[in-house]
């Protein structure tokens, strides 16, 4: 089933075929409805709702081409890209920022794929990039951007880890690790710095006054 939707690298992984571009294609169609109908009733509030998440994911995408660190093994620290997603979660809660997150994991799956297995492709783009919607059990929260962040990009970090040892523990070995604590350092490298320094930013008085007034507009 999978063969129809991947095209094999000769490397042991695969790239999207044509239908598989289709298929996620169709798939962040679904969600962007999904998005506009989770805590909407009205069809004025839905656009709204879908307008605001789809900027916050056109900004988490390009700010992810700007990789000011990229890693051999898949990762990068780019530009704040992760914040943008825990941003929808922050304005509209769990369920919306949680559909945001595996919208962006599967726009990342057509810009960038790295497929080994179903189990694989699955882990590491929609479920890893869709915990960072966890940020929406903090929306109404003090400081909960902050917090929501933070608890986005461990979610994130949990299952890339599991990605990690599972499927690229093999390169442990070369580093003179476990599995695990290869994988814990080499997810912790690269999302614990850009975390580090999009934390900094969020707590800059200015950003928090000026992402409170944002999310005033977004949810009014």
């Amino acid at each position: 089933m999978l063969s129809f939707f991947v095209a094999s690298n000769g490397d042991g992984s695969y790239s999207l075929s044509v239908p598989g571009y289709v298929a996620a294609a169709v798939l962040i169609f679904l969600v962007l409805i999904l998005i506009s109908a989770i805590n909407s009733k009205k069809k004025k509030v839905n656009a709204k709702q879908l307008s605001f998440a789809a900027a916050a994911i056109a900004l988490a995408i390009v700010t992810s081409f700007i990789k000011l660190v990229h890693f051999p093994m898949g990762g990068s620290i780019t530009l704040f890209s992760m914040f943008f997603i825990t941003l929808v979660g922050y304005w509209y809660g769990p369920a919306v920022g949680i559909m945001a997150g595996i919208a962006y994991g599967l726009l990342q799956l057509i810009i960038d794929p790295y497929i080994l297995s179903l189990p694989q492709l699955l882990l590491d783009y929609p479920i890893s990039f869709g915990a960072l919607g966890i940020a929406g059990f903090f929306s109404n929260k003090k400081h909960g951007m902050l917090y929501g962040y933070l608890a986005g990009i461990v979610g994130r970090y949990f299952f890339a880890v599991i990605s990690g040892v599972v499927f690229f523990g093999m390169y442990a070995a070369d580093w003179g690790m476990s599995p695990l604590v290869y994988s814990l350092t080499y997810n912790g490298i690269y999302i614990g710095a850009e975390g580090a320094m999009t934390v900094v930013v969020l707590l800059i008085p200015a950003v928090a006054r000026a992402l409170s007034q944002i999310k005033t507009q977004a949810v009014a």
